[in-house]
């Protein structure tokens, strides 16, 4: 399940199994999720994170949004897109 605190400045509360139009798309946005550093050990397609809700956000309106896990997406999701924005995303 995603969370987040007051520590969570990025607010990762959707999780998605990324793909490569995503991963792309971020990285042009200046977040590289593609290449490990220090702790983060990088992502690939099909890898299952809690991703930023403004990323994902931007990525949706973008056209570049991946499919998320309903069950591990933090209800809180729906006080930033509607649910049956949200569904059209469920795998």
């Amino acid at each position: 399940m995603c969370s987040s605190n007051i520590a969570d400045t990025g607010t990762h509360i959707i999780c998605a199994i990324v793909d490569n139009d995503f991963l792309e798309f971020t990285k042009a946005k200046g977040n590289d999720l593609i290449t490990p550093s220090g702790y983060f050990p990088g992502l690939v397609a099909g890898d299952k994170w809690c991703l930023c809700i403004l990323r994902w956000l931007e990525a949706h309106k973008s056209g570049k949004a991946p499919k998320i896990i309903p069950e591990s997406t933090n209800e809180l999701a729906l006080k930033y897109i509607s649910k049956d924005v949200l569904m059209k995303y469920f795998i």
